[in-house]
């Protein structure tokens, strides 16, 4: 029998940092090179979208947050995809169509194309109005 993944009030969330000097070493040392510019994309269209953000990396995965609504946007790079899981995400207007417990919410990337949809970017506006994971 499958183990049950822990909900994320289970756990202790990471360390915030205003810098993003470790989210650029992880995707030059951590992140698949052929999914290094989805990654980089996905990083440039966050920091562009969302004012005042934080950064940690924890359990080898990338986190955004804001002051006040904690952990809104998590993204693992894997072999052939990319997660972006929108921690707050069942709130949304349009939740993102992957994943069932808690509130997260994710979609899974393999291509370029799929990450500079509007949707994409409406899904990343509407995490600075939902609280995360605190």
């Amino acid at each position: 029998m499958a183990k049950a993944r822990k909900p994320y009030t289970a756990r202790q969330p990471p360390t915030p940092s205003d810098s993003h000097a470790d989210i650029e070493e992880w995707i030059q040392r951590r992140v698949m090179p052929d999914l290094n510019p989805m990654v980089r994309i996905l990083d440039e269209m966050i920091r562009k979208t969302l004012p005042s953000l934080q950064y940690a990396i924890k359990w080898g995965k990338v986190y955004y947050g804001l002051p006040g609504l904690g952990w809104i946007i998590e993204i693992a790079a894997y072999d052939i995809s990319v997660n972006v899981v929108f921690l707050g995400g069942a709130d949304f207007d349009d939740p993102p169509p992957l994943g069932e417990t808690d509130r997260a919410r994710y979609v899974k990337l393999k291509s370029l194309e799929e990450n500079t949809t509007s949707e994409m970017r409406q899904w990343i506006e509407q995490a600075a109005r939902v609280p995360g994971w605190k």
